[in-house]
């Protein structure tokens, strides 16, 4: 997941409102967004103390099925979770367990948000680069291994997060965030297309915006900085807009592409409070 805009408690209908770009190679396998168990797993060479009896915990997500984590999911208790990487370039170690599994992870056991972060905490530097946001029904919290401290709870508010740590001004993140507070400040009633139109902008950075130095060629930077990317080898896979009310109605909307930016299919999933897929 490349990019997303976010408000907590910031609309007068919905608790969350999430929308969100996963760019990657596009000859890594996924799955669309369905109902799928995560059974736990054990990180390489250690106990696994992330891992509970609440294993086999259904998730609602896409799933990338070369590594079996995720990048965005909600559970049947309306939790949420969402992963980046974090762009600096680092060989992750050899035996770095996957940034995919954090949401599930989290999904599959009953602590708070900020519970979970402090006992994930003392594992983080294992990872590779990653940035965290993280809510229950009552708080959001965000956290990365490239951050001091490496977690913190958020105030209601519009955030934004890309490959870098949390509301860094990118250009391509600036221009999608702009967009949101507009839509936000209209109080619309749902409307998960004028939230995929935010994310749809293939419109890359001008000569005059800066863009991030983390060790790219400029090519390639200029490649990345549309909120929208494409690109034959690697690229924008999906669009994703969750709407998310205080009792607990939800819409989650996966729109997926191919690799010349064409839509290759999508998935909605409607939810009244209470109900489970």
């Amino acid at each position: 997941m490349c990019l997303l805009v976010l408000a907590w408690q910031a609309h007068p209908r919905y608790r969350l409102i999430v929308a969100a770009n996963r760019d990657e190679f596009h000859d890594r396998p996924a799955a669309a967004l369905a109902k799928w168990v995560y059974h736990g797993a054990n990180l390489p060479g250690t106990a696994d103390a992330l891992t509970t009896a609440d294993s086999g915990a259904e998730i609602l997500s896409g799933r990338d099925l070369q590594a079996g984590g995720t990048w965005l999911a909600v559970d049947r208790s309306r939790r949420f979770g969402v992963v980046t990487n974090y762009r600096d370039l680092q060989r992750p170690a050899p035996d770095a367990p996957s940034r995919g599994e954090l949401i599930p992870r989290y999904l599959a056991q009953r602590d708070d948000p900020g519970a979970f972060l402090e006992t994930l905490a003392p594992a983080a530097p294992r990872y590779a680069g990653f940035n965290l946001l993280l809510a229950d029904t009552a708080t959001l919290w965000s956290a990365s291994n490239r951050a001091s401290p490496f977690a913190r709870p958020l105030p209601p508010g519009v955030y934004g997060l890309s490959n870098h740590l949390l509301d860094t001004p990118w250009p391509k993140l600036e221009r999608a965030r702009h967009a949101f507070r507009a839509w936000l400040d209209s109080a619309p009633a749902p409307a998960a297309e004028q939230l995929m139109a935010i994310l749809a902008d293939r419109t890359p950075a001008t000569d005059h915006e800066p863009l991030p130095q983390n060790g790219l060629s400029r090519e390639w930077e200029r490649v990345l900085s549309s909120p929208f990317v494409v690109h034959p080898e690697y690229g924008t896979r999906c669009s994703t807009v969750l709407l998310l009310t205080p009792s607990g109605d939800l819409l989650l909307y996966e729109r997926r592409f191919d690799p010349s930016g064409g839509v290759s299919g999508q998935t909605e999933v409607a939810l009244k409070a209470g109900d489970w897929c």
